[in-house]
């Protein structure tokens, strides 16, 4: 037995045991393609992002407000810190959170999108 013959013996294996089981036969259920979501559902996931958003942006102004006060109060006693680089972390960190959201519905939007 050749090289090659091993090799498409176990290819041929490997294809059968990857393949989908016939729906038809009781196997995997297959979902349907034009499925809806279930009522309200959408309405919550939207809200839930919502909050999630906001409490990001809060949590980024909580996050620059408090760099701000230990630059000032290293400020004050006269000590030098690397305040700039935590200052650097935090905005960075917002607009992550503030790019968040145009990201995802660019991504959503650009597969249903029609190309003219």
């Amino acid at each position: 037995m050749s090289l090659s013959d091993i090799y498409y013996s176990t290819l041929a294996r490997v294809s059968t045991l990857l393949a989908a089981p016939d729906p038809a036969g009781g196997g995997v259920p297959q979902p349907s393609i034009n499925g809806t979501l279930p009522t309200g559902l959408s309405s919550k996931v939207q809200q839930v992002l919502g909050l999630v958003a906001w409490a990001g942006t809060a949590a980024g102004v909580v996050g620059v407000l408090i760099t701000g006060a230990v630059m000032a109060i290293s400020h004050k006693r006269g000590e030098s810190s690397e305040h700039m680089s935590r200052l650097g972390m935090v905005l960075g960190g917002c607009i992550l959170i503030a790019m968040a959201g145009p990201i995802v519905s660019w991504l959503f939007s650009a597969g249903t999108a029609s190309t003219n």
